[in-house]
């Protein structure tokens, strides 16, 4: 057996009550044996306790599975589950439970189940090429032949109600690729800021039991401060081309009447 490893004198009561082989993890899991070794080799899961040649998982390796499984359920690519565990050292309970608190913080999307029939009615259009497009865009996710995942109901909703002040389908599908494009970016922008300012310093300390509920709060205000600050920047943007566009025309209105006035006999 390795040098390295660290359960090889372990005690029979060290095993008791919550510790499962491989079969019993799978079973409790609903994940195949050949995944959770996939897993496993990723690094996705940490390796196991062994004792007498046989592998024991215990709460934290079923906290990483059901944090997996949550990830991979909303679309998350085990590339980037990894990575998000590389980050973060997600190594114990405790980093877990933050993580899931961290996505709890900015709610979980109401996903909604619809059929192309109720889309074409909403919409007032069945193309199947503005479907596809709205898959595209990251909208709707196709269940089967007939049903789609609305991903992001309130969005598609909004898109609904600008086709119904007559802007076309097409243009809201542009313009909901180009809001999420920016959305994503502005994301990027404030996950960099926590990581670099407020975990990376609490990494660095060790992860001290009495800090945790402080970095709670501090993601929690963050939270907050996010949506306001990108509300008020959003509204100041909307403003400023607002001046700048309906100012132009109008200059361009006032330039045509006076060269209209100039030409009278």
């Amino acid at each position: 057996m390795a040098s390295g490893c660290t359960v090889c004198h372990m005690k029979e009561q060290d095993l008791d009550g919550e510790w499962l082989t491989i079969g019993q993890l799978s079973q409790r899991s609903g994940i195949t044996e050949r995944n959770l070794r996939a897993y496993q080799a990723r690094g996705l899961l940490p390796p196991p306790l062994v004792k007498a040649r046989t592998g024991y998982y215990g709460p934290e390796h079923r906290a990483r599975l059901e944090l997996v499984k949550d990830l991979q359920a909303e679309g998350v690519k085990l590339e980037t589950i990894k990575r998000l565990f590389d980050t973060t050292g997600g190594s114990t309970e405790q980093v877990l439970t933050f993580v899931r608190s961290l996505r709890a913080l900015f709610g979980e999307p109401e996903r909604a189940i619809v059929t192309a029939g109720e889309l074409a009615e909403r919409f007032g259009t069945d193309d199947p090429a503005l479907l596809k497009k709205a898959e595209r865009t990251g909208l709707l996710r196709k269940v089967d032949d007939d049903q789609y995942e609305e991903v992001l109901p309130q969005l598609t909703a909004a898109g609904a109600s600008v086709v119904e002040l007559g802007i076309p389908l097409d243009r809201s599908l542009d313009a909901a690729a180009k809001l999420l494009q920016h959305a994503d970016g502005i994301a990027k922008l404030f996950v960099e800021l926590f990581l670099d300012e407020v975990w990376k310093p609490f990494d660095a300390s060790g992860r001290p039991d009495e800090g945790w509920p402080a970095l709670h709060e501090t993601v929690k205000d963050l939270s907050t401060l996010s949506t306001d600050a990108l509300l008020a920047v959003v509204a100041h943007a909307v403003r400023e081309r607002l001046d700048v566009v309906f100012g132009r025309d109008l200059a361009r209105t006032v330039r045509t009447a006076k060269d209209a006035g100039t030409a009278q006999p």
